[in-house]
């Protein structure tokens, strides 16, 4: 792999890593880019393995030996530390960066065929959350992760270095938008590989979380929403059973990512 040392933060090689901190203006090129950055070599590695291409990678000299291996024949732009602050707009202190490319999303049939348990997230829009939310489908053994249009990237920097890189492990894509957000399309397509849709949520028809997994069905698709707002009434609609964590202490919900947790755990 070639490694190139650079000094000067303004080097148009260097476009890919810039000012990362602007949330907004990474939401808009990742995407149209079709790129998206993994940010240590332990995360680098984990996307490497899981067949996703480096375009580009910038390290510091920290991590020089551990990191180039994995960028394959994609340049490896060598930095210094005040260099790689002045560039994304923070302290790199994991030492490495890499602009990956992004690679096309299965359809939701391929992801959910044969699933047993599926996490459904609808318009998280929060980064870590969402990072938290995968880690918890990964480590609880949740066969899939669905989002909706609206939902946050997955593969934005935050969202995998908060999942410890389990976005690379856990299958996923994004559900079909259409008019009815989302849950007509996306309804029809879960129900067709045998999914019952479970909507976690405060109502006064919800089921008990342990009473549902006592008699749970085969297979279930667990649909979370947006703190606050909590899950869209056309995604209620579109569920089987909706389903409610039992709180106490005056409390009436969880963090999202929490309730994914607990919930994963109640029907694993």
């Amino acid at each position: 792999m070639p490694v190139v040392r650079i000094d000067d933060p303004a080097d148009d090689r260097l476009a890919d890593y810039r000012d990362l901190t602007d949330v907004a203006l990474r939401r808009v090129l990742e995407p149209a880019g079709g790129l998206y950055i993994a940010e240590s070599s332990k995360v680098i590695a984990r996307a490497v393995a899981a067949g996703h291409r480096p375009r580009s990678v910038l390290v510091q000299q920290k991590w020089l030996d551990d990191t180039a291996p994995l960028a394959g024949d994609a340049p490896v732009y060598l930095v210094d530390d005040d260099v790689a602050e002045r560039l994304t707009g923070y302290a790199v202190h994991r030492g490495a960066l890499a602009a990956m490319h992004r690679p096309a999303l299965p359809s939701v049939g391929e992801v959910v065929a044969g699933a047993r348990l599926v996490l459904v997230l609808e318009d998280i829009v929060d980064h870590t959350n969402v990072g938290a939310a995968f880690r918890a489908a990964a480590g609880l053994g949740a066969d899939a992760v669905l989002v909706t249009q609206r939902c946050a990237d997955p593969l934005y920097r935050r969202s995998v270095r908060v999942s410890m890189g389990t976005v690379f492990q856990v299958p996923w894509t994004r559900l079909p938008d259409d008019a009815a957000g989302g849950w007509g399309a996306g309804r029809d397509l879960l129900h067709d590989a045998g999914l019952h849709l479970a909507a976690l949520a405060l109502a006064d028809d919800a089921v008990a979380l342990d009473a549902f997994a006592a008699a749970r069905p085969p297979q279930v698709a667990l649909l979370l929403g947006a703190e606050g707002d909590g899950l869209s009434r056309r995604a209620l609609a579109a569920a089987d059973t909706v389903v409610t964590i039992p709180m106490a202490g005056g409390v009436d919900s969880l963090n999202v990512a929490a309730a994914a947790a607990v919930a994963l755990w109640a029907l694993r």
